[in-house]
């Protein structure tokens, strides 16, 4: 068992969770999820520790959407496709050709400074890194969804 394997079997992700993970439902729910655990943390200006509730609410949520909906056997829609390509890629990373290496290390590289600016936003209360950070986060995965939705393509190809 490699590594990718062992990461996917402690956080549950069988093959009934990734197609559950794949559905669009739960891929646009966890996005539509960040701005509500933003506003959350930030209620702590307003509502101190309780705070913890609505924050608590989303995170709960977060480890509940992937097995709150149907799973996709065969992916059809954009955002499923881009699931079962990071699952392909988790599998068998030589399905990435060079390129696409770089980009998807772009791409992280972009996610870690974005969520950067988002916790000195957080942590500073200050509005403009909160939401520039969020708006780096968000395209970077998108961008990283839509390369994924490439490679499942590629590699469905490959195995026909």
């Amino acid at each position: 068992m490699d590594v990718a394997d062992r990461v996917a079997k402690t956080f549950g992700m069988t093959d009934e969770a990734w197609q559950r993970h794949a559905n669009p439902w739960s891929v646009w729910t966890r996005f539509a999820a960040i701005p509500l655990i933003l506003l959350a943390i930030w209620s702590r200006a307003w509502i101190g520790w309780w705070s913890l509730v609505p924050t608590g609410a989303v995170v709960i949520w977060l480890f509940i959407n992937p097995r709150a909906f149907p799973p996709v056997r065969e992916p059809r829609s954009w955002a499923a496709r881009g699931i079962y390509g990071e699952r392909a890629w988790l599998q068998g990373r030589d399905l990435v050709p060079p390129d696409h290496r770089k980009v998807l290390r772009l791409l992280v590289t972009l996610g870690l400074v974005g969520f950067g600016l988002i916790l000195w936003g957080l942590i500073a209360l200050e509005v403009w890194p909160t939401v520039f950070g969020t708006t780096v986060v968000v395209v970077a995965q998108l961008w990283r969804i839509d390369r994924f939705g490439w490679l499942w393509e590629r590699h469905r190809a490959q195995r026909s």
